[in-house]
């Protein structure tokens, strides 16, 4: 299936397939919210269980002071627990 008739997660997860990606560029890439876009990855997630696939995910990080040990890998936190910095990096996604 190729083009329009393919879904948004069905198009989001080949776009994985190929490159890495923030959810903010995923969400620009297909023209939703970055809070859409990151329901579309969860749920590819969740399919990607039946299949030999699996969705990578690259940590968030604080650029200040480099913590990496955030709860939920798949959110972009609004702070670091550990120095309270505001400038942490979003996750991103790759499907092998």
């Amino acid at each position: 299936m190729d083009g329009p008739e393919r879904t948004t997660r069905q198009r989001i997860a080949a776009f994985l397939r190929e490159t890495p990606a923030e959810a903010s560029r995923i969400a620009a890439e297909f023209d939703v919210t970055t809070a859409t876009a990151l329901s579309h990855v969860d749920h590819i997630a969740e399919s990607l269980r039946e299949a030999d696939e699996r969705l990578l995910v690259s940590p968030p990080e604080c650029r200040d002071c480099g913590f990496t040990g955030f709860d939920d890998l798949t959110n972009r936190p609004s702070r670091c627990p550990a120095c309270k910095s505001e400038a942490v990096s979003d996750p991103a996604f790759r499907i092998r």
